[in-house]
C-alpha cells in the first residue's frame, strides 16, 4: 500500500474523492467556491495560492457547459449527454429534479446554486487542499480521502505508480462536526463535511457505500474494530477471504455494525483505469460464520 497510519492510529476508511458536481439542469457541471453571504471566492482562494481554475455561469438551455478565461473548457461525452437528457422534463420541474435521481434536499445549493465550499475568511474549509478539484490538479493525479481514528487526510498519488502517497492536508478527527450523504447527485456518492466552525465542503467519493459509510463512522454508528478483536473464527475466515483476492489487494478493515455483524472490507486496484478500485467484502457472525445485514446495518 503506498500509505500507512501512524502507529498508534487505525485506517477506518480510505476512498477516492473529489469536489462534487452540479446535477441538476441550470448547475450541470458546475461547482463554485462561496463564503458565508454567498459570494464568489474563487479569486481569493487563487490568491492565496491556488492555481487558476475554471469559471462557471448558471446555464439555461442550450448553454455551452463552464468557460475558462479568454477560451472554452472543453466538456466530457458523459457531460454532454447528461445534459442533453435533462433538458427535456426535468428542466421544467420547479425543483430541478433530474429522472432517477429524486429531489433535491437544499434546493438552494443544489438547484439554483451549487457551492462545494462554504467558508469564511480563516475557516477550517478553505484548508482543504486544491487537488481535490478535477479541472486544476494534474492529469496524472488521482486524490483519496483517509479516515482514522484521528484524522481525516487526504492524498494525492500518481496514476500508474506504485510510490509513496503524498499528504495533503489533514485535519483532526474532532475538528469535523458532521458528515451528511447528499443524495441528489450523479451516483449518490456526495457528502458534506462540517467542521466546528460550521464551514463546509461537499464532496464527491467513490462510491455511494463509502459515502454512507464516512457518516455512520463519524456519526458513531458503526464502531471500528482492530484485528486484535476479532475471535479465531473471524481471524481464519478474513485469512481465507484475503486469500482468495488479488496480491494487490489493500490490508482489511473491520466494523461493527448496528445488529452486532461483522463487516469485512479490502480494496483493489482494477486493471480498467489507475486510481480505481473494487471494494471486496464479507459479513460474519461472531464465530466467523456467514452473517446478513439487518435493516439499518447498510
Amino acid at each position: 500500500m503506498d500509505w500507512y497510519p501512524n502507529a498508534d492510529e487505525r485506517l477506518l476508511l480510505r476512498t477516492s474523492v473529489r469536489f462534487a458536481t452540479g446535477l441538476a439542469p441550470a448547475v450541470s457541471g458546475c461547482r463554485w467556491f462561496r463564503d458565508v453571504e454567498r459570494r464568489d471566492i474563487q479569486d481569493e482562494l487563487e490568491r492565496a495560492g491556488w492555481p487558476a481554475g475554471p469559471t462557471y455561469e448558471l446555464r439555461s438551455a442550450g448553454d455551452k457547459a463552464a468557460r475558462r478565461t479568454g477560451r472554452a473548457l472543453l466538456v466530457g461525452i458523459p457531460l454532454v449527454a447528461n445534459l442533453i437528457a435533462n433538458l427535456g422534463g426535468a428542466a421544467g420541474t420547479p425543483l430541478g429534479e433530474v429522472a432517477g435521481r429524486g429531489r433535491p434536499d437544499e434546493p438552494e445549493n443544489e438547484v439554483h446554486d451549487f457551492p462545494v465550499m462554504w467558508a469564511a475568511p480563516g475557516a477550517l474549509a478553505r484548508a482543504v487542499p486544491w487537488q481535490l478539484d478535477p479541472e486544476r490538479r494534474p492529469e496524472d493525479r488521482a486524490t483519496d480521502l483517509v479516515l482514522t481514528d484521528r484524522r481525516l487526510l487526504f492524498l494525492a498519488t500518481r496514476r500508474g505508480s506504485l510510490g509513496k502517497a503524498e499528504v495533503l492536508g489533514e485535519f483532526a478527527r474532532d475538528s469535523v462536526a458532521e458528515v451528511r450523504r447528499m443524495k441528489f447527485s450523479e451516483i449518490q456518492a456526495d457528502v458534506r463535511i462540517t467542521f466546528t466552525d460550521r464551514s463546509w465542503v461537499r464532496l464527491a467519493v467513490g462510491n455511494p457505500d463509502d459515502a454512507e459509510r464516512l457518516g455512520q463512522v463519524l456519526g458513531g454508528a458503526v464502531r471500528m474494530l482492530t484485528e486484535s478483536e476479532l475471535s479465531a473464527g473471524q481471524l481464519d475466515r478474513v485469512t481465507r477471504f484475503m486469500a482468495d483476492l488479488p496480491k494487490t489487494a489493500h490490508p482489511p478493515t473491520y466494523s461493527r455494525l448496528r445488529s452486532g455483524v461483522t463487516l469485512v472490507e479490502s480494496r483493489v486496484p482494477v486493471k480498467a483505469g489507475s486510481g480505481l478500485f473494487e471494494n471486496h467484502s464479507i459479513l460474519m457472525d461472531d464465530s466467523g460464520g456467514p452473517a446478513e445485514p439487518a435493516p439499518g446495518d447498510l
